[in-house]
């Protein structure tokens, strides 16, 4: 019998089509439709892991899933059938063949987000950025989001009622750049809770807007109280854009 071996795709997907990244009953789902394209490219069923889930209307530049196969097949020829299969929403950019048990959620090293806002209707970026008729202050907001750094326990900006051991993530960079008329907000951390980007960019808008002050952000964190930060920023505007693993996993 043939041993299964192990690979990383890397994926793309407008968030607005599906119900988010995980799999659910009656419900379409970028994991269920990409199982469902690989099972019809090898003709038996295959299944993939992310490396983290996106919420409902949530987008991706970089997802990273694996799936195993005792088949072999030609990377390129893969990429070719599974593009021509999948919906126009998502994209797969490329394969690599990793260690059998390396995990695409549990070893990944680093995640990464981005969050755009705009400023005036742009119907080429309706599913993709937070239209806003009013500009934050930036210097505002970064000066709130430096104090994202300083702390690990981020209930503050989890969904209640989820499944995790606890709320502590180390976020590495948080900050805002303007960049051609768009303010977009950048983050990175070894892990992230659920609809915990969304949380903070919406608690950070509205110190930018004047409605709380920068120095709020330390006591909505030590608070542990969801109901102490701001309302989630719209879905639309938020990316995976990066996650990063160590060199040694790969195989080719």
């Amino acid at each position: 019998m043939t041993a299964k071996k192990r690979y990383f795709l890397e994926v793309s997907y407008l968030g607005k089509p599906f119900h988010g990244w995980q799999i659910q009953g009656n419900a379409v789902t970028v994991q269920g439709v990409l199982e469902e394209a690989l099972s019809t490219y090898f003709r038996s069923p295959h299944f993939v892991q992310g490396s983290g889930r996106t919420d409902t209307g949530v987008n991706a530049s970089m997802q990273i899933c694996h799936f195993d196969t005792t088949q072999d097949f030609e990377p390129e020829r893969l990429l070719k059938g599974l593009n021509g299969i999948l919906p126009k929403e998502i994209a797969v950019h490329s394969v690599r063949k990793v260690k059998p048990d390396v995990h695409a959620r549990f070893d990944a090293e680093e995640r990464s987000y981005f969050y755009r806002m705009i400023f005036r209707k742009n119907p080429f970026l309706e599913d993709q950025a937070w239209l806003s008729f009013h500009q934050p202050d930036m210097a505002l907001m970064n000066q709130a989001a430096k104090y994202l750094l300083e702390y690990e326990d981020f209930e503050s900006f989890s969904k209640v009622h989820t499944e995790v051991k606890h709320f502590r993530c180390r976020i590495f960079s948080a900050y805002w750049e303007q960049k051609d008329g768009e303010m977009i907000f950048h983050i990175t951390a070894n892990r992230f809770l659920r609809g915990m980007v969304r949380a903070i960019v919406g608690t950070l808008v509205e110190i930018g807007n004047g409605r709380r002050s920068p120095d709020d952000m330390a006591k909505i964190i030590e608070s542990k109280n969801r109901a102490q930060a701001g309302k989630a920023a719209p879905a639309s505007g938020l990316f995976l854009c990066k996650v990063t693993y160590p060199d040694e996993i790969y195989l080719d």
